[in-house]
């Protein structure tokens, strides 16, 4: 299989830029469609920031910067080698965005969408070539965090998710096949359902947002930068592994099951949660945050991969 050297991103917004980012990055000839006209300028400050990063962990090309074309027209796509969708998460929206980027690209172009919830059949519905839709989400910020989770729809082919899996693993991304479509894919699943009790325990007045956020932080986000929830719970159970574990404290973990909570997000709530946060702003400033983030994640791949997890 040829790599690839052209790729088409529509949708300039943060998740766009961030592809964008990554793309450019590995070489590739890169345009970007949005009808706002603050896209370059935005997208050009958010590469140059993001340049150095990509560079430590050795995904760059060249020193220099390099430029994606940025234009509102649809038809500068032609040409494109792979379509990375990212418009807003409405189904209407999105089929209307999947009708214009077939009407200008070749029928064997994979359109790959970057949807956190919607499901690729809905998506390929009435498409002319349903085949060649599916969905790629990644997580924010996807120039940096590797997970690609790739979910193809009923119509998917097997060559569209092949084309796929080679497209991303060109842009040193770990992708995941989810086998069966549903709502919000696999990641989002996993942490949606954190979330929610999250969020519970707050209504209740069990935690505030700021011991919440610590709790997970300082305690089992720490394990789970390195191996998921079943390989954690498997070194748990000690010499006699996950087998011993379910089998001895399965039970505590079916009564927490049992107790978990769903809470209404009324606006009182969300008032909580929101000025929660604002307090743990207090001590930095978002952008400087963003920033701390985007370091700790690049020195988090370097050291994941120097122990070999």
């Amino acid at each position: 299989m040829k790599p690839f050297q052209s790729v088409g991103i529509v949708g300039g917004g943060l998740i766009g830029m961030s592809w964008a980012s990554l793309f450019l990055a590995r070489g590739l000839d890169v345009t970007v469609i949005d009808p706002d006209p603050a896209t370059a300028d935005n997208l050009n400050d958010f590469v140059a920031a993001a340049w150095p990063n990509l560079k430590t962990l050795g995904l760059t090309q060249t020193d220099k910067v390099r430029v994606a074309r940025v234009s509102p027209d649809m038809a500068k796509l032609a040409g494109a080698g792979f379509i990375q969708e990212n418009g807003p998460d409405r189904i209407d929206v999105k089929r209307d965005i999947v009708r214009q980027i077939e009407d200008v690209v070749g029928t064997d172009v994979v359109i790959a969408s970057s949807t956190s919830s919607l499901m690729a059949s809905d998506i390929q519905n009435g498409a002319k070539h349903p085949d060649r839709i599916l969905v790629a989400h990644p997580m924010n910020p996807p120039h940096l965090v590797p997970m690609v989770e790739l979910v193809g729809g009923t119509a998917t082919s097997e060559t569209a998710l092949l084309l796929a899996e080679a497209f991303y693993e060109q842009m040193r991304r770990v992708t995941i096949r989810v086998k069966k479509e549903v709502p919000g894919h696999l990641a989002n699943r996993l942490t949606s359902a954190l979330y929610r009790e999250a969020v519970y325990l707050v209504s209740e007045g069990i935690a505030d947002v700021e011991s919440v956020d610590k709790a997970i932080a300082y305690g089992p986000g720490m394990r789970w930068a390195f191996m998921g929830p079943h390989l954690t719970y498997h070194l748990g159970g000690g010499p006699g592994g996950y087998r011993h574990y379910l089998e001895h404290l399965g039970p505590t973990q079916e009564a927490r099951w049992n107790a978990l909570g769903t809470a209404a997000l009324t606006d009182d709530l969300v008032d909580k949660l929101v000025n929660g946060v604002a307090k743990e702003l207090l001590t930095q400033d978002e952008e400087t945050l963003v920033q701390r983030r985007d370091a700790a994640l690049v020195e988090l791949i370097r050291l994941k991969s120097g122990f070999g997890l």
